[in-house]
């Protein structure tokens, strides 16, 4: 697409705005008397889906998917019906087309302010893996916990490193979270004790879309990667850290992860992403053959994260990293999620793992900007080590074009205290 091509919809043609006429993100939404269905974000409207599709303006291989409470229907028809979707779109909502734009009943309902709609869960999530994927978080955790001068165990830089999560916690921004309660190992303690969390962290990730199934048995090779990917959403993977110091020997974490991982609401697809594709990073040594990838696939897209302390007027950003710094690629990682013949189902969510720069302004945890709490930030006025009830993380990203951006919006949350037991 013509970088200069603007919309009719005048919010989209900012330069800083997320939802431009190039990025076109899917969502769920509802509002004031009318369920929850499909839209895409432009500027700061919601396009209606099921109207359109009622009125007969989007491609008939999509019909009557709109309308249920998420994209899963939608996304299964697969990658030729996203792309004409996708075309469809752009050239309804393009600053020259007045098919849409003159037609005033349609566009009365089939447009709807961002700012009178509830947002929901994107898809139905089947499954949830997350993976481990920055050679710097991965370095600055193993020098923090393990050796410093042998930070990265013998096999990180052999295999995407992952773990099966859990799908019944990921929520949509703005979902609040309690404190999780759990086991935790004082130092000096010779047994653990249970109780709320004392170092509840956040977790700057992207995650994507499966939009593709792969049948039991059938690996997914890198060269088949990007068929199966429908889109990119920001994922916060909120972290019990003293639970899951306690929990995670011998088989990685469980309860410190499970309460809670917040997704944006727009799906970001990966036809949009596509002007942002960079070359691969360096790996050493060579990965073995079903690892190596004949394109490129890393993302140049810009993370911010901010913090709003209990009672502040405003969040104060504490860190900005790129997605382009990731040592696996998404491509690696569905390889090698798939390689033991493990399926994948349209909606599963690929967690990247904490995202970290090279330094200190750019790491992706708490853990990691304040040494495990040893050098707590300056933020709003307060002290934070980590967490505290009523804290809001807020994280942000979008990929900078010649004039405009292809945006995620945000995603956000709020902590609640524990319950009581």
């Amino acid at each position: 697409m013509d970088k200069r091509q603007t919309s009719w919809i005048e919010a989209a043609n900012a330069a800083d705005c997320h939802f431009p006429l190039q990025n076109l993100p899917y969502g769920i939404f509802s509002t004031d008397g009318q369920g929850p269905r499909a839209g895409v974000a432009i500027g700061d409207q919601i396009v209606d889906l099921a109207a359109l599709d009622d009125a007969g303006l989007l491609p008939a291989r999509a019909k009557g998917t709109f309308a249920s409470g998420t994209l899963n229907a939608f996304v299964a028809l697969g990658k030729p019906v996203w792309s004409e979707t996708r075309q469809r779109l752009t050239a309804l909502l393009a600053a020259d087309n007045a098919e849409l734009r003159d037609n005033a009943a349609l566009r009365q309902r089939a447009l709807v302010p961002m700012a009178s709609a509830t947002l929901h869960l994107p898809v139905a999530i089947p499954g949830y893996t997350d993976f481990y994927s920055s050679r710097e978080h991965a370095t600055n955790v193993g020098r923090m916990f393990r050796d410093p001068d042998n930070a990265l165990l013998p096999n990180w830089l052999e295999i995407p490193i992952g773990y099966n999560g859990r799908a019944s916690s990921v929520v949509v921004s703005g979902t609040a979270l309690h404190r999780p309660n759990g086991q935790l190992k004082l130092p000096n303690e010779p047994r653990p004790q249970f109780g709320p969390c004392r170092k509840l962290d956040y977790e700057l990730e992207m995650g994507f879309i499966v939009g593709k199934e792969s049948r039991l048995g059938e690996p997914v090779g890198t060269a088949q990667a990007s068929e199966h990917m429908f889109g990119m959403v920001l994922l916060n993977d909120w972290s019990a850290r003293d639970i899951q110091q306690w929990e995670y020997v011998p088989l990685g974490p469980f309860n410190s992860k499970t309460f809670g991982t917040s997704i944006s609401p727009w799906v970001v697809t990966m036809e949009a992403l596509e002007p942002f594709r960079r070359d691969n990073p360096a790996q050493s040594p060579e990965p073995l053959p079903y690892l190596r990838q004949q394109a490129p696939n890393a993302y140049d897209i810009e993370l911010e994260v901010a913090l709003r302390p209990a009672g502040a007027a405003q969040a104060q950003r504490v860190s900005r990293t790129n997605f382009r710094a990731m040592y696996w690629t998404m491509a690696q990682q569905l390889a090698h999620h798939t390689i033991s013949g493990c399926n994948v189902r349209v909606g599963d969510l690929m967690g990247s793992g904490t995202i970290s720069g090279t330094t200190p302004d750019s790491y992706g945890s708490l853990l990691e900007l304040t040494r495990n709490g040893a050098q707590p930030l300056t933020v709003g006025g307060v002290q934070r080590g980590f967490l505290e009830d009523g804290d809001e993380v807020v994280m942000t990203g979008w990929c900078q074009g010649d004039g405009y951006r292809v945006g995620f919006g945000e995603v956000s949350g709020v902590i609640l205290p524990a319950v009581k037991l």
